[in-house]
């Protein structure tokens, strides 16, 4: 497939599922996954940065009649996700970025007591599903992990990335991005 192919059928995804409710959230997938990407360029990252927090949950889009978390989207959404972008022609470190997204919440539920209970009852219930927190040889070799500090941003802006009323960031923007890595 050429860029702009690749790029028609991820972005229609998000065209085909995207307007479909966020497990358990006030937003809409695509609301979700764009306000992800929107605290991502806020904080200056690169385009792989801000195309992994837009496709944190690609998984959940691509598959679509997976095993299902109770209700909660597909199991293993981060490695189907990340499987996807793989397969298509995106970088390993996005794709990793991708996939962390829930080692991240694995791991900080594993070494913050208190970010449990700031979990939203979706990403609650889900986290049993990926593993629950993490065990003290895993964190440790999640520590050693070089897109460690960048999986941990990326979580941080999937809790935030689910406010109701937010405008959804012009595609086209992260088109231009995609084919900028996919050509690179």
């Amino acid at each position: 497939m050429n860029p702009q192919q690749v790029i028609a059928e991820v972005f229609g995804l998000y065209e085909q599922h995207g307007t479909a409710d966020y497990i358990g959230e006030a937003v809409s997938q695509l609301e979700h996954m764009s306000q992800a990407a929107q605290w991502a360029m806020a904080e200056g990252f690169d385009d792989e940065v801000v195309l992994a927090a837009f496709f944190h949950d690609i998984g959940h889009l691509c598959g679509q009649g997976g095993a299902n978390m109770g209700g909660y989207g597909v199991v293993s959404h981060e490695r189907l996700g990340a499987d996807y972008l793989r397969r298509v022609g995106f970088s390993e470190r996005l794709a990793r970025l991708v996939e962390y997204h829930v080692e991240a919440k694995r791991y900080l539920t594993f070494s913050q007591p208190d970010y449990y209970a700031r979990l939203s009852e979706a990403s609650r219930r889900t986290l049993a599903y990926q593993g629950g927190a993490m065990t003290p040889d895993e964190a440790r070799a999640f520590e050693q992990d070089p897109l460690y500090a960048i999986s941990l941003r990326l979580r941080h802006w999937d809790e935030q990335a689910k406010q109701a009323q937010v405008p959804v960031l012009d595609l086209q923007v992260l088109k231009a991005k995609a084919a900028r890595l996919l050509v690179a």
